[in-house]
């Protein structure tokens, strides 16, 4: 018979899943937006190559370019509009699913003792709003895409008028050539840029939602482990801190130093990494039958870590993943993954690396 907690890893697992393809989702939806607003784009920055004169002064250009710039703004701001839109439907789905994950693994005597409790929505919004990720709120993200994008925009078009290059010319350089996709325009890089802040702003949501949605039943939740994707794409800054215990609601280290910085979800631009709750014991919730010990004890469930499934790996993997310097030595040198950072979870540099494997042999 599993265990609550293993049974919520289950839950959590498959939910992971779910985001992921709702991650993907929103950001087919936000890049259709840029792209419905392309043949505009450019028939606005043809005009505006056309009519301007011989100033190519900052204010000059941006008087000649006033339509683009504003269409620019128009789309950032439907952008936006699109992504509040998305994140509020995140957020109430997000607190009904760990509602029901909880619910579903708990015994009835312990959810009659502790019910499942539910943060309010209008609260976890405006916290979800007020919280930075990679040091901006979503607003300032968009912003300073808006930003760079006219930025972009309008130095492409000083440069090709001063350079002495055709309107097409000056066109191709900024919105790309149908050949490559569109992909060898000045626009890529943010258009990028706007896929790292869906996705970002996504699991930013999700996770804002889970903190709230767990330390509501902080009565029943003994701490919180980091769990990471178990792939060839998972950072470094995420292999460290799989599986690794922290305090609920502080996110305090338990039995090792490596800190939880801004968190999974949020550590790095498009995180994928999550947190499992870990139910209390019977014991700790003061229940001693045994058909009720026997659903919720079991503290931590069984899984691989990342450190495991790496070890596993063919070495081209461990090689893609750690470098071939590292993968070597984890082979052949006997080295943990751990074996790789220093005790705030960063990676070590080749050197410093060196430098450590040299004293360990010499105190050897």
């Amino acid at each position: 018979m599993k265990t609550a907690n293993e049974r919520l890893l289950n839950e959590l697992i498959g939910h992971e899943v779910d985001l992921s393809r709702l991650s993907n989702g929103q950001v087919r939806a936000i890049i259709k937006i840029l792209n419905s607003k392309d043949a505009e784009l450019r028939a606005a920055l043809i005009e505006a190559i056309d009519n301007l004169g011989a100033d190519l002064s900052a204010p000059a250009v941006d008087r000649a370019l006033a339509d683009v710039l504003r269409l620019n703004q128009a789309t950032l701001v439907e952008i936006r509009q699109a992504l509040d839109q998305a994140t509020d439907s995140l957020i109430s789905y997000e607190l009904a699913f760990q509602q029901g994950a909880l619910r579903a693994v708990l015994p009835a005597v312990v959810q009659d003792a502790f019910p499942v409790a539910a943060p309010v929505f209008s609260q976890v919004r405006a916290i979800a709003q007020a919280r930075q990720f990679q040091g901006r709120l979503l607003r300032e993200w968009v912003a300073g895409i808006e930003a760079n994008r006219a930025a972009a925009v309008r130095d492409a078009v000083r440069a090709g008028v001063v350079e002495g290059r055709t309107t097409a010319d000056i066109v191709r350089t900024v919105m790309g050539t149908r050949a490559q996709n569109y992909a060898d325009g000045i626009l890529q890089k943010p258009r990028r840029e706007v896929e790292a802040v869906v996705r970002s702003a996504i699991s930013h949501t999700a996770e804002t939602a889970s903190d709230a949605a767990y330390e509501a039943n902080r009565d029943i939740i003994s701490h919180v482990e980091w769990l990471s994707t178990l792939d060839t794409r998972t950072s470094s800054d995420c292999r460290i801190r799989d599986r690794l215990p922290y305090t609920l609601g502080t996110y305090k280290p338990i039995g090792h130093k490596i800190p939880w910085l801004a968190g999974p979800g949020r550590i790095h631009f498009c995180c994928r990494s999550t947190k499992l709750p870990i139910l209390k014991s019977a014991a700790k919730l003061g229940f001693s039958d045994s058909a009720t010990r026997a659903s919720m004890d079991g503290q931590v469930p069984q899984s691989t870590t990342y450190a495991d499934w790496l070890r596993r790996q063919p070495a081209a993997r461990q090689d893609e993943i750690l470098g071939p310097t590292r993968g070597q030595l984890m082979r052949e040198g006997g080295l943990k993954l751990e074996a790789f950072y220093n005790d705030k979870g960063k990676l070590l540099t080749l050197e410093e690396l060196h430098e450590r494997v040299l004293i360990t042999s010499e105190n050897a």
